[in-house]
């Protein structure tokens, strides 16, 4: 039986090493090129935490509140026959034309505002939110207009790190076999970092992958994951659907608008107006103030005056009725 030939690669002189079967060939210190890679997964890793604090930490499009209802919508209905007040209508559903197609919004009666197109209140954070894609439990936020681009780039991002602490860990495990270490079973229990790593990253990349897959799904026909499982069998046309390209540029590409509250305003107080009746007792003590009391005064003074004088001449009996002096 003949004995297989041996390649260059076996037989080669150098002190190059070659994995692979010959496929790569690297010199004789090629573990300084672990360094590097060390690097490459330590700055990767925190580029992804830099983009979850930035998912978690940023306004996702709160819409602001109403202090009342919007006036222009309330109207009574007509009196009835015993000329009672009417009563109160107000509609919960507007329609708004988006790209030629009308849709409806519904009426908040939390943050009393009619909801722009997408939006929704999300139970957990008790607010309006635009384009509101659903709460994440494990970023700690909602997922909505203005932060779902650091999100789909923290989840693609993790993805990515978990394909390439696998495949480095896979490969030295390789490199290990290829060496000193002629198995499975050997390679690993020289390096149960490996191992670990492995495992653990397999098991991510089943949550963060199939995420990464959806939601990549979703930006390209334009959906929220909230209108994919609430719409999806309802059959109605997505108004929002602009094309794969055009959806990404929106999403990924496109410029995201400032937030519509200053957090680290200073609340302005607003000047109440004193009381109808403390107004009115002011304006009394105006009125009746001390010219008043003085010509109060007079008027007594006066009336004194003219009696006395009538007394003199006789005719305070005319005045008082009578005829005695007395």
């Amino acid at each position: 039986m003949t004995q297989p030939q041996q390649r260059v690669y076996q037989a080669w002189k150098g002190d190059n090493r070659f994995f692979f079967g010959g496929r790569l060939i690297f010199g004789p210190d090629v573990k300084s090129l672990g360094y590097a890679i060390l690097v490459v997964a330590v700055v990767y890793t925190i580029y992804v935490l830099l983009l979850l604090f930035v998912t978690a930490g940023r306004d996702p499009g709160i819409v602001p509140r109403a202090s009342h209802p919007p006036e222009e919508d309330i109207h009574y209905d007509d009196l009835s026959l015993t000329d009672t007040p009417g009563r109160l209508q107000f509609p919960r559903v507007k329609e708004v034309i988006v790209n030629g197609m009308p849709v409806k919004v519904k009426y908040c009666e939390t943050c009393m505002v009619y909801r722009p197109p997408r939006c929704s209140h999300c139970s957990i954070c008790n607010n309006c939110v635009e384009r509101f894609d659903h709460h994440c439990p494990w970023v700690g936020q909602c997922i909505g207009k203005r932060n779902y681009r650091y999100f789909f780039l923290f989840v693609s991002s993790s993805t990515l790190l978990c394909i390439y602490v696998f495949a480095i860990s896979a490969l030295y495990i390789k490199f290990l076999m290829d060496g000193d270490y002629s198995t499975v079973w050997k390679a690993l229990k020289h390096s149960p970092a490996s191992l670990a790593l492995m495992i653990y990253c397999f098991i991510s990349l089943w949550f963060v992958g199939g995420l990464t897959g959806f939601h990549t799904y979703l930006i390209s026909t334009n959906q929220t994951t909230y209108e994919n499982f609430r719409y999806r069998s309802d059959g109605r046309p997505n108004v929002y659907d602009q094309g794969c390209l055009s959806n990404f540029q929106e999403v990924v590409f496109a410029k995201i608008q400032p937030s519509k509250h200053k957090f680290r305003a200073h609340i302005q107080e607003e000047v109440q107006a004193p009381p109808a009746n403390s107004a009115g007792e002011v304006e009394e003590e105006r009125v009746g103030g001390p010219r008043a009391k003085v010509g109060d005064d007079l008027d007594i003074d006066g009336d004194l005056l003219n009696i006395s004088q009538r007394h003199k001449h006789g005719d305070i009996d005319i005045e008082m009725g009578g005829g005695d002096a007395n």
